[in-house]
């Protein structure tokens, strides 16, 4: 398992009963987590200490209950890249901190490729990956089907002082944007991805993972470079296993290319109990 354990702006600092307690720079949130199916051992103390709690609706969705006025947003930062942290009705903030492995493996791949870099966030939410990529000097387009999404990503890129770095900001349905890309012959050296279990595009175009993922690599793998760097994909789908993944980047990507694939699940260490609340899967090719 990759663990993103280097965070100083976050913590996560218990688990149990469903939930999760995090710090997110100077604000402790209480949020739902399917993966968490033990009890809490002591939720007298620290648990206490939410400044707001999310509860889940029967009816879909949620509500907070805050027990200190908070920001309406506010950052924190993470190896020179900052971020905008935002509570949403959908118990969101904004950002997966579990990415942090990721966006230093991408980052030393940009930095130490030595040329330039072309790279792809494809189903790119708030640009987590893209400000990463950005920071490390690649050139970046961002696509998501959400335009609120674009404009958080936009905010987030300038919040990290890289307003004039080359990043294009697309507000598209991602099959349809890449299918656009090859008719271009527009190429990338590098394809990050991090698509939905379900989704819909700005159309109503409907998306099931499983129906549409290994189709989707399969058409990335044709707009890629001749000397592609890496492609990445990320999954909180419990059936796309690493294995699974490992087994569609090498019918893809590395059937074409060559180079190698490697999976993993990806976690956050446990404060209080020292274990690791797994996040979801990664799975990797690199040139």
């Amino acid at each position: 398992m990759l663990v993103a354990d280097k965070w100083k702006d976050y913590e996560l600092i218990d688990t149990g009963h469903g939930e999760k307690l995090e710090r997110w720079g100077n604000y402790i949130l209480r949020r739902p987590d399917p993966q968490v199916i033990w009890p809490i051992v002591d939720e007298s103390n620290i648990w206490t200490r939410a400044d707001a709690h999310y509860f889940r609706s029967q009816t879909g969705g949620g509500n907070w209950e805050y027990s200190n006025k908070l920001p309406s947003r506010w950052t924190i930062s993470y190896e020179g890249i900052s971020f905008y942290i935002e509570p949403t009705g959908f118990k969101h903030t904004g950002l997966f901190p579990e990415q942090a492995v990721n966006w230093e493996w991408m980052m030393a791949k940009i930095k130490n490729a030595a040329r330039p870099i072309r790279v792809l966030n494809l189903f790119a939410y708030t640009g987590g990956a893209t400000v990463a990529a950005a920071y490390a000097g690649a050139e970046v387009c961002h696509v998501d089907a959400a335009k609120g999404m674009v404009s958080r990503a936009k905010e987030n890129l300038e919040l990290s002082g890289l307003k004039d770095k080359q990043v294009r900001f697309i507000t598209d349905d991602v099959v349809k944007f890449v299918q656009r890309e090859k008719r271009r012959e527009s190429y990338y050296d590098a394809i990050i991805m991090d698509p939905p279990s379900y989704g819909r595009g700005p159309n109503g175009e409907v998306w099931k993972i499983e129906d549409e993922i290994y189709r989707l690599i399969e058409m990335c793998s044709e707009i890629l470079s001749q000397t592609p760097l890496f492609f990445l994909v990320n999954s909180y789908t419990t059936g796309l296993s690493p294995s699974v993944m490992t087994n569609i980047l090498s019918m893809t990507i590395a059937k074409r290319f060559g180079g190698d694939v490697n999976s993993h699940e990806i976690g956050l260490p446990i404060s209080v109990s020292g274990l690791i609340l797994p996040c979801g899967s990664s799975g990797r090719w690199e040139g």
